[in-house]
């Protein structure tokens, strides 16, 4: 009799553990789910890695609705190598780049992405894009990193920061992407943004001052010592100033796209356009395996330059000036297909 009650109190103990074991498990399953449903974007759940990583996905699609996407950056690419085959001098300034030229290129190690960013080229949101996928939980939402936040060079690993072994590596096996956008549009863009708004006084400084003590005639001393008025002609003719070539390289919020990227040296596998940015960004992040808990932010089209708006300030130049410009950003026109704009009135 004595056996019998130890033994079933043996056995009332381990049921007792039973017990306690499963609720202990119940209880983190549903924390865990507690966890999800406020952010699907924690930790490492963010922007898990795929069986297969974006290279593979880009050339050897598994799902059907990425073949017509998949032909139209093919020939996207094709435009890119027929231009530098055909302009191979002026393409290739240099025949070896250096760990510096690839200062713009921003990695995300996880995903295994390359991407070049292009001032004035939604490179912000992508910046934030970035910043959300490499954080590993720090960010969920994009757009609620602070703008300035996104240009902090140490919150995003660049290219230039490995050695020369592990570059050459990351080029040939991860996914390398660019967004470009029609070059004039983009100038005028960087020209409203860095010198007709009274914030930028860093730029009213540094390019400003320089800009109306060589170009206008009887500026005033105000002018000359903020440089906070600067004109499109005036910023035109600076540009196209042979002087200005002297001094090294352009600024990178008008530096060709050709110059900041290298893409006759980097053979991207991608190139977005911003006239299609939302869908270029989103098959991109969809190529990463990261689509469906992800998505590229929208922008305010409200406040964007246009080619109505390049026009218009195109009119305020001289012919001169026009078609010294053109030549300036012409590898960019024909590499990235962009038609010569009618206002410019150049062959």
């Amino acid at each position: 009799m004595k056996q019998v009650l130890l033994e079933l109190t043996r056995m009332s103990r381990i049921c007792r553990m039973v017990l306690a074991t499963c609720l202990g498990s119940f209880i983190l399953v549903i924390f865990y789910f507690q966890i999800m449903r406020r952010s699907p974007f924690v930790a490492d759940v963010c922007c898990p890695k795929s069986s297969r990583n974006a290279l593979q996905e880009l050339y050897s699609p598994t799902q059907s609705e990425y073949s017509g996407a998949a032909f139209l950056h093919q020939a996207r690419r094709d435009q890119v190598a027929e231009t530098c085959r055909t302009h191979g001098a002026s393409s290739r300034k240099r025949r070896v780049l250096t760990p510096a030229d690839l200062r713009h290129l921003v990695v995300d190690e996880e995903h295994e992405l390359i991407y070049c960013y292009v001032p004035k080229v939604a490179c912000t949101n992508w910046k934030r894009v970035m910043m959300v996928m490499t954080g590993r939980g720090k960010y969920t939402n994009p757009m609620e990193i602070p703008s300035n936040q996104a240009h902090v060079p140490s919150n995003l690993k660049t290219l230039n920061q490995y050695s020369i072994p592990e570059i050459n590596h990351r080029l040939k096996s991860f996914l390398k992407f660019l967004f470009v956008r029609e070059p004039f549009e983009r100038l005028v863009s960087a020209y409203r943004n860095k010198f007709t708004l009274k914030y930028n006084t860093s730029f009213h400084k540094r390019f400003g001052t320089k800009i109306v003590r060589r170009y206008r005639k009887n500026a005033t001393l105000e002018a000359l010592q903020s440089g906070a008025d600067v004109r499109f002609p005036e910023f035109a003719e600076y540009l196209v100033d042979p002087a200005t070539l002297k001094e090294g390289p352009l600024n990178e919020h008008w530096e060709t796209v050709h110059s900041l990227c290298h893409p006759c040296h980097i053979r991207y596998d991608l190139v977005g356009k911003y006239e299609t940015l939302e869908e270029d960004s989103n098959y991109v992040l969809r190529l990463a395996g990261v689509g469906d808990r992800l998505r590229f932010p929208t922008y305010a089209k409200s406040t964007r330059t246009t080619d109505q708006m390049a026009a218009q300030f195109f009119q305020n130049i001289s012919g001169r000036q026009r078609a010294q410009l053109y030549q300036l950003y012409k590898l960019d026109f024909l590499m990235f297909n962009y038609s010569v704009p009618s206002y410019l009135n150049v062959q």
